[in-house]
C-alpha cells in the first residue's frame, strides 16, 4: 500500500469490511449492505493550531474508531479503499 501522511487534524481510516451475512446465516446482497461506520486508523496528522496554540491529536495509529456514516473522503491507496477525515468527524474510540 502507498504511504500517505495526512496534514493538520486529518486521519486516514481503513473501514472494516461490511457484514457479508446476517446472524442467522442469510447472505446480504451488495445493494443492501450498510456503509461501515467503524475502522482502524492507519495514519494521523500532526494536529492543528487554534488561536496560536498547537492542539495535539487525541487518536493514534492502530486505534479502532467510530465515525459518521457519510464522514470523510473516500480514496484508493494501492488496492485498499480508505477514508481521509478530520479528527472532529470521529465519534469515539472503541476500546476492546
Amino acid at each position: 500500500m502507498a504511504n500517505i501522511k495526512p496534514l493538520g487534524d486529518r486521519v486516514v481510516v481503513e473501514p472494516v469490511p461490511a457484514e457479508e451475512k446476517t446472524a442467522s446465516g442469510l447472505f446480504i446482497p451488495d445493494s443492501a449492505k450498510e456503509k461501515p461506520q467503524r475502522g482502524t486508523i492507519l495514519a494521523v496528522g500532526p494536529g492543528k493550531v487554534e488561536n496560536g496554540t498547537k492542539v495535539d491529536m487525541t487518536v493514534s495509529e492502530g486505534d479502532t474508531v467510530l465515525y459518521g456514516k457519510y464522514s470523510g473522503t473516500e480514496i484508493t491507496l494501492g488496492d485498499n479503499d480508505v477514508l481521509i477525515m478530520r479528527e472532529s468527524d470521529i465519534l469515539g474510540i472503541v476500546e476492546d
